[in-house]
């Protein structure tokens, strides 16, 4: 049964409620007590519905979006947890396709939030939940009242200690680790990849996207160590392959033979895809579903078209792995044209790597930031990674009014931040 519809002002005031927990990352409290407490305190919502558990530093979005849509493509009433969101929360918790809306957003927030200050009073928990906790016991009970049959989830942070491992799933899935948030999950390889098999459980089946050897060594030794059986995406052969702008077509071999038509673009979807099948074969669902499911995927602001005459690209990279990726479509797929870069970042994030794989492709840099607190000064940025030709814009809009005069020909960027992403995409998109 759905929660109860709330006035409108109420979902306003859970946004405000949660964003004044902090930002999720940067208060992140690692540790499972406080959840497994707010779980029981909810009745335990994660075991109403079976899982597919994502851990991993990229692809992780795509392929749970994949995931997501090949499930409810097999028939299944499926919903799908991810973040960070664009522009509203709601995208965050999703149910046949579509994000909850905002009444129900709110009302599962009241639930989550009440039993919250009740564990609170009762001394069983020593702080309110995070901004991340909260949206998660939120997202399963949603799951739990609109009758989820299966739930895609990807992690947060690390996996080990992430809020979602509370789940029991079906499958565990890590997609491609790479370095991104070292201060919390450590500055090796190695470490961070320890961390990601945090997710593995005994006896419950795993997929692994291709890994640097020293992530393979660690991700295989964890699932031997906890009897978790595990196969890999590099089981698969990819043949026939055709890259576009706009997305792929390929021929996928292993012991079936699927046709596969990715929407998504960029050579890296290709990786994503093969994962997302790896996966759905693993859990037996049929070769119409998945070629269905991946054909029909949407995942907004990567590598997304919002304008032609300019044509203008939003794309969410903000690690140094997602910069080399779209570097890489950049090159293939330019075609001569000049590169306008509208870029940002938060201050957790590896800004001269970044800028230094992005900005040489340029011929013109735009430095912004989006209303965010953690968001580097965009003088900064042009401090830290010049560029003969760099001007600086305070905010989103003053970066579109700078490429009102762009020549329709030419090619502009928009990326280094989700959140600029998000802020930018409804100014674009009618």
């Amino acid at each position: 049964m759905r929660s109860p519809l709330y006035p409108a002002s109420a979902y306003p005031d859970s946004v405000r409620y949660l964003y004044s927990l902090g930002n999720e990352v940067k208060t992140a409290k690692l540790g499972l007590d406080r959840m497994r407490a707010l779980s029981a305190a909810l009745g335990n919502p994660e075991k109403s519905f079976r899982v597919v558990h994502i851990a991993g530093t990229n692809g992780k979005g795509s392929t749970a979006a994949m995931i997501a849509s090949s499930l409810r493509a097999w028939g299944a009433k499926t919903g799908l947890y991810t973040s960070p969101h664009l522009v509203e929360p709601t995208e965050r918790i999703s149910v046949g396709g579509e994000p909850v809306s905002p009444d129900e957003f709110a009302s599962a927030f009241d639930r989550v939030h009440r039993a919250a200050e009740q564990l609170l009073r009762d001394g069983a928990i020593d702080i309110h939940p995070t901004y991340f906790e909260t949206v998660t016991a939120m997202a399963f009970v949603l799951f739990r009242d609109r009758g989820v049959e299966w739930a895609v989830v990807e992690v947060g942070l690390g996996g080990r200690l992430d809020a979602t491992n509370i789940v029991l799933p079906e499958l565990a899935v890590v997609t491609p680790v790479d370095f991104d948030h070292e201060a919390y999950l450590g500055r090796s390889l190695e470490s961070i990849a320890g961390e990601k098999a945090g997710i593995l459980k005994t006896g419950v089946k795993a997929v692994f996207a291709s890994q640097r050897p020293e992530v393979k060594r660690v991700l295989e030794a964890a699932a031997r160590e906890v009897r978790a059986p595990y196969t890999s995406a590099e089981d698969w052969r990819v043949e026939e392959l055709e890259v576009t702008a706009r997305g792929s077509r390929f021929t996928l071999q292993n012991r079936r033979e699927l046709r596969i038509e990715c929407p998504l673009a960029g050579e890296h979807q290709v990786a994503n895809a093969v994962m997302a099948a790896a996966a759905l074969d693993s859990l037996g669902a049929p070769d119409r579903a998945i070629e269905d499911g991946i054909r029909t995927t949407r995942w907004p602001g990567r590598l997304e078209y919002v304008g032609t005459r300019p044509d203008i690209i939003l794309d969410g990279a903000h690690n140094p792995s997602g910069a080399r990726a779209l570097a890489k479509y950049i090159e293939q797929f330019r075609k001569g044209r000049r590169l306008w870069l509208v870029y940002a970042a938060m201050r957790d994030k590896a800004v001269s790597e970044v800028a230094g794989i992005l900005f040489p492709l340029a011929d013109q840099v735009i430095a912004t930031a989006p209303n965010q607190a953690r968001a580097v000064r965009p003088e900064m940025i042009a401090e830290i990674a010049g560029h003969p030709h760099l001007r600086v814009a305070p905010r989103i809009t003053d970066a579109l009014a700078l490429i009102a005069d762009c020549p329709p020909e030419d090619l502009v960027l928009i990326t280094g931040s989700l959140y600029l992403v998000g802020e930018a995409r409804p100014l674009l998109v009618k």
